[in-house]
């Protein structure tokens, strides 16, 4: 395996884990924390940390020539991702919420890149299966499931809309620097959510804990998260990449049992260990045949 493609696993994997944070800073905001607002507050910080990134760099010296209408393809499913992911784990529960949005986004990527002329490696298919089932063991009994039609649909939505970021990220990083492209893309979508910060009651937002969850979410899990994913991601395959983010969950579970002393049942255990070895099988998968299918 090429040193390149190790170094692309690991800066994903540490993206992850990074997003993997997420829910435990979220249970520590206010009670009056509209989960949708934080969301939004997120990428507001995230974005204008990740564009003035990009400015302090020099990443906006030379000419862009982006493709427009990828980059608003981008920042379209980054925007969505957000209200798609927690108005469908409103509605569902956390549990299949969860499941539906993580678990899916790598067969989405998937079926993609099949459509798309290319070839999935057998051992990524099998690594992807085993983590998906480890998704879903771990978390069966966590929490109560509502098969709420409209909520699965947002969930899967929310699994598409990150599938389709990656690939649509992937292609803008090879033509242009990724800071500049992150910086974009996150102070776009910034701009697309920012009607929801005028709806909503931001009392909560400016208190010390408001603060504190805000600027771990903007700055933690998606300034920085993103930007070890940009560049972690342009040295590997998009449905490899996709796959390893499945350590979100992990990380989620493990912080769940360390910080807030849950009891895992003996299926999320099974689970774990699933999805943990999902992620090793992946780590050593093939590339995928980027050649066109005959």
């Amino acid at each position: 395996m090429k040193q390149s493609n190790i170094t692309g696993q690991l800066l994903v994997l540490m993206a992850a884990i990074l997003w993997g944070t997420t829910g435990s800073a979220q249970a520590f905001a206010p009670e009056n924390a509209n989960p949708i607002v934080i969301g939004a507050i997120r990428m507001a910080i995230g974005g204008t940390v990740l564009f003035f990134m990009a400015i302090i760099k020099g990443s906006f010296k030379t000419k862009l020539e982006l493709n427009k209408k990828l980059l608003l393809m981008a920042s379209i499913c980054m925007a969505f991702y957000q209200p798609l992911f927690f108005s469908g784990v409103s509605r569902t529960g956390v549990a299949l919420g969860t499941v539906l949005a993580i678990g899916s986004a790598p067969v989405f990527s998937g079926i993609i890149e099949y459509f798309m002329g290319k070839n999935l490696s057998r051992r990524w298919i099998i690594a992807t299966i085993v983590s998906i089932v480890g998704c879903v063991l771990l978390f069966s009994g966590q929490d109560s499931m509502n098969m709420n039609i409209f909520g699965s649909i947002l969930s899967l939505g929310a699994g598409l809309s990150y599938a389709v970021y990656v690939r649509v990220s992937q292609k803008l990083f090879l033509d242009s620097p990724r800071d500049s492209v992150n910086g974009l893309v996150f102070l776009i979508s910034a701009a697309m959510l920012s009607p929801i910060l005028f709806m909503n009651d931001l009392s909560w937002a400016v208190t010390t804990r408001g603060i504190m969850v805000t600027l771990h979410l903007g700055i933690v899990t998606t300034a920085l998260a993103y930007t070890l994913f940009a560049y972690g991601l342009i040295n590997i395959s998009t449905p490899e990449a996709v796959t390893l983010t499945l350590a979100e969950p992990l990380t989620a579970a493990i912080l769940g049992v360390v910080v807030f002393n849950e009891k895992l049942t003996v299926i999320s255990i099974i689970g774990v260990l699933l999805l943990f070895c999902g992620l090793i099988v992946n780590s050593y998968s093939e590339k995928i045949n980027d050649e066109n299918k005959e």
